[in-house]
């Protein structure tokens, strides 16, 4: 690998140049290729946001199958670094352009979709000097598990399909070391996930590379053909897809196994924090603030955190005293060890989920003006992924309706399941959770198409958690061992603020994670390994939950106490759903005008 393509900073502006032009080429009126009129200003933001989303979708090929468009079915992400930084270049290009449009007589809707573009870019020419191309490979997923993840939110109903797949599994091993060569840099450059997380990956790799073809997941086109193809097709499709799966895609997997063996997992750091990385509690700092979208630092989330606890304690012990328990600890103790609250089987959690989700559903028309079109289903954890996946989580479905939004549910170790927490989860991964937000965004007219896919994490989780406490506000969680899953699930994400800044700004060990859990949930412990595993894979991302959640109640309760019997509860849904997923300090001067256009 040529150093010149490891050093980005040396073919980019720094940051701060690049914000400095940039803000005099808005300023400045004559400013050459400037377009001056609002006509002209307008058609030259629009033009520029289907650029934007163009581009994105020719360099993101999986994700552009993933919402349905089959023009690149057939090609694969490039993860070179030269392809990085080519990104990055790109959007200084698209940042400079964008600034230079002067904003004076837009819309509001087009004044948030530019300046949301501007806080993206911005936001990854700033994570530039954080190198996480450097990290591929996780237990939560990677370069590993992406094209086994992508089979089922495909549609395979002419022979194209058939043979565009096939022609992305040929490219496969191509990534698979352009991903390698990413993962050397990082070893040489100390920017590595910690050795017992890779030694997890490692285990999924190693599953994948040692199936049979037919057994692979990537063969599941395979099971089943449309009857609109030929017999003959059908033979050879079958003949060729198994072929490139046996000669070369499973040999690439085994090529990565043995890179990751001999020398990734010995290379992994001691820590599990990322203070321990180069520039570590930077790293931190800038992912807190991307991840929350707000200005709180560790420090005070971690106090957040340590008050939320305390809180969501008083209400579980009130439960438990209500139902003839003298403390916590005994209430805990037998909700571990009752077997009624256990599933009986892999099916039977599936279906407590599902029972939950259609009464929801019949409420919605209460609580929201709008609602998505878009269906969904409960489906099971693919196999390869189940004992390392969260408890749940929702897979979107594509705009056009073709495939069903989807809550998957990890039936692993299914017995050790507690029965307590699926009615709340139900309600944050689906209705009204992530399947209502995701979809109501996926079917927004009038906005850039980037709008309808945005990723502030913060938002989506913030509102999947808000619509746990959204249940309870409604009348549900009548069963009172449900009421106590709901706020075991609330507390579950309070303690995510304090082991997650422990671990990364504090310096605590994974112990310490663990024994926290403990000591203030009666969490069962497959679902605390994994999930201590997963803040220590994914800084930050944890913190998202209830952060958001806090911001959409604070805003709710400001909505109520000024507005008092003018308050709509479905005007008030709406308004925050009604632009996509927001980072939460635009989602404050939405809801704040918004209060002060209905007074």
């Amino acid at each position: 690998m040529s150093p010149r393509l490891r050093l980005v900073s040396a073919v980019l502006l720094s940051l701060s140049s690049l914000v400095a032009v940039a803000q005099k080429l808005q300023v400045d009126p004559n400013a050459a290729n400037v377009p001056q009129s609002l006509e002209d200003r307008r058609k030259a933001l629009i033009r520029l946001f289907d650029e934007v989303w163009q581009d994105n979708l020719r360099h993101s090929p999986e994700f552009a199958s993933s919402i349905g468009d089959k023009r690149y079915n057939d090609q694969i992400s490039d993860y070179s670094v030269k392809a990085f930084n080519e990104n990055l270049a790109r959007e200084q290009g698209y940042l400079m352009r964008l600034a230079a449009i002067d904003p004076t007589g837009f819309t509001d809707q087009e004044k948030i979709s530019r300046d949301l573009l501007l806080r993206q870019f911005t936001d990854d020419q700033e994570a530039e000097q954080f190198k996480e191309w450097e990290f591929q490979i996780n237990q939560m997923g990677g370069i590993h598990t992406t094209y086994p993840e992508l089979v089922p939110q495909l549609s395979f109903e002419t022979v194209k399909d058939y043979d565009d797949w096939i022609a992305r599994l040929r490219a496969i091993p191509t990534a698979f070391q352009q991903a390698t060569d990413d993962m050397e840099l990082g070893v040489e450059d100390h920017r590595v996930p910690p050795k017992f997380l890779l030694e997890k990956a490692l285990d999924q790799v190693k599953e994948l590379a040692n199936q049979k073809p037919e057994d692979s997941p990537l063969a599941q086109p395979l099971k089943k053909f449309p009857a609109s193809i030929s017999a003959a097709d059908q033979t050879r499709i079958k003949q060729e897809m198994l072929d490139v799966i046996a000669k070369q895609v499973l040999p690439a997997y085994q090529k990565l196994a043995r890179f990751m063996e001999s020398t990734y997992v010995p290379a992994g750091r001691t820590d599990p924090g990322i203070w321990a990385l180069p520039d570590g509690d930077k790293y931190y700092a800038f992912l807190v603030r991307r991840t929350t979208t707000t200005d709180l630092t560790p420090a005070q989330i971690h106090q957040i955190g340590l008050d939320e606890v305390a809180k969501d304690e008083t209400d579980m012990l009130a439960i438990a005293k209500k139902l003839g328990f003298a403390d916590l600890k005994s209430f805990e103790e037998h909700v571990k060890t009752d077997p009624k609250l256990k599933p009986a089987s892999r099916e039977a959690l599936l279906d407590a989920y599902r029972g939950y989700l259609k009464p929801m559903q019949a409420k919605l028309p209460e609580l929201f003006g709008r609602l998505p079109k878009a269906g969904f289903e409960v489906a099971p954890v693919p196999d390869y992924l189940e004992k390392t996946s969260a408890d749940a989580y929702y897979e979107a479905g594509t705009p056009d309706g073709s495939r069903p939004g989807r809550i998957r549910v990890d039936t692993y170790n299914a017995s050790d399941r507690n029965l307590c927490e699926v009615e709340s989860i139900a309600y944050h991964e689906g209705l009204p959770g992530h399947h209502l937000q995701i979809s109501i965004a996926q079917e927004l007219t009038g906005v850039p198409e980037f709008r309808k896919y945005g990723g502030y994490t913060a938002f989506t989780e913030g509102w999947g958690l808000y619509a746990e406490r959204l249940g309870k506000d409604v009348g549900f969680y009548t069963d009172p061992y449900s009421d106590y899953g709901r706020l075991e699930g609330d507390i579950w994400r309070a303690i995510r603020l304090v082991v997650d800044t422990g671990v990364h700004s504090q310096h605590w060990s994974r112990q310490q994670m663990v024994d926290y859990f403990h000591d203030h949930s009666a969490i069962g412990e497959t679902s605390v390994q994994a999930e201590v595993d997963r803040y220590i894979a994914w800084p930050s991302q944890a913190l998202a939950y209830k952060i958001g959640q806090l911001k959409i109640l604070e805003l709710r309760d400001k909505a109520q106490k000024a507005l008092e019997p003018k308050f709509d509860i479905k005007a008030f849904h709406d308004e925050v759903l009604d632009s996509g997923a927001l980072p939460l300090d635009v989602l404050d001067q939405r809801v704040t005008a918004w209060i002060a256009a209905q007074k």
